[in-house]
């Protein structure tokens, strides 16, 4: 069972896409952000950059006590060695996936997230960071179009972690010149996962449906304010019936 500590925002998303990928069990534990329960000891404890999401493995693969890791990049690292699943064993195709993690993590995501702090959060516009992140986000945009003209997947012929972690700040960007379908490689991204059979991130659960992300009434345990971007796990039925996964929120 994992535990995972979480809030909606494309990090966040990452690790539930990749848990219903895999149909590993876990449990939500909601963390509002906006109330500052991510500073809480208790929290501290499991993430001590006070940052979501976290996770604990209650059954780690040494048979050991538990282990709690934070930072999205390493949760999916860690789960994908764990389960074997959506990162490849082979030395050329395991570089390439963890390479396009590693952008992500360290590039696409923060500037994505500047971006959107300068045009959006902060107290007066700052000219300067504004144009220097748009301009970043529009070269990572580039980068991310290139790959996607040469191969189906980041980093290859396969889906991955790399992808996953990607996703949710394609199909989530605040910045409006760069939603999926404004740039061929969001638009390519978006499409690769949500083909309704193979890989993606709009998933098959294997168990009632697809399981999605969608834009829910706001769950109470996160208010309006702790919402950047709102959408919530959901599995989605027959004649697109949508069932939230709120009940197993903690």
């Amino acid at each position: 069972m994992i535990d995972l500590y979480y809030a909606p925002t494309p990090n966040g998303h990452k690790i539930t896409l990749f848990l219903e990928e895999v149909g590993l069990p876990y449990r939500l534990h909601s963390v509002n952000i906006s109330a500052g329960e991510q500073f809480k000891p208790d929290f501290l404890a499991i993430s001590p950059n006070n940052k979501i999401p976290a996770i604990v493995d209650q059954q780690p693969v040494d048979g050991g006590e538990p282990i709690a890791l934070f930072e999205s990049g390493e949760i999916l690292l860690y789960l994908a060695e764990k389960t074997g699943k959506l990162l490849s064993k082979g030395l050329r195709e395991r570089a390439a996936t963890l390479q396009w993690l590693f952008w992500q993590v360290a590039g696409f995501g923060p500037m994505l997230g500047q971006n959107h702090h300068f045009n959006h959060y902060a107290p007066q516009p700052v000219p300067y960071a504004i144009e220097r992140y748009h301009l970043e986000t529009k070269r990572l945009y580039g980068v991310l179009e290139a790959e996607l003209q040469k191969h189906p997947y980041l980093g290859g012929d396969n889906y991955s972690i790399a992808d996953i972690a990607t996703y949710p700040w394609v199909v989530f960007s605040s910045a409006p010149a760069y939603r999926p379908g404004r740039l061929p490689g969001g638009a390519q991204l978006v499409r690769t996962h949500q083909q309704p059979s193979g890989h993606r991130t709009r998933l098959q659960a294997g168990r009632t449906g697809l399981t999605a992300l969608c834009r829910p009434p706001r769950p109470a345990e996160f208010p309006p304010s702790a919402l950047s971007f709102p959408y919530f796990p959901c599995i989605l039925g027959a004649n697109n019936q949508i069932t939230w996964r709120t009940a197993d929120v903690i």
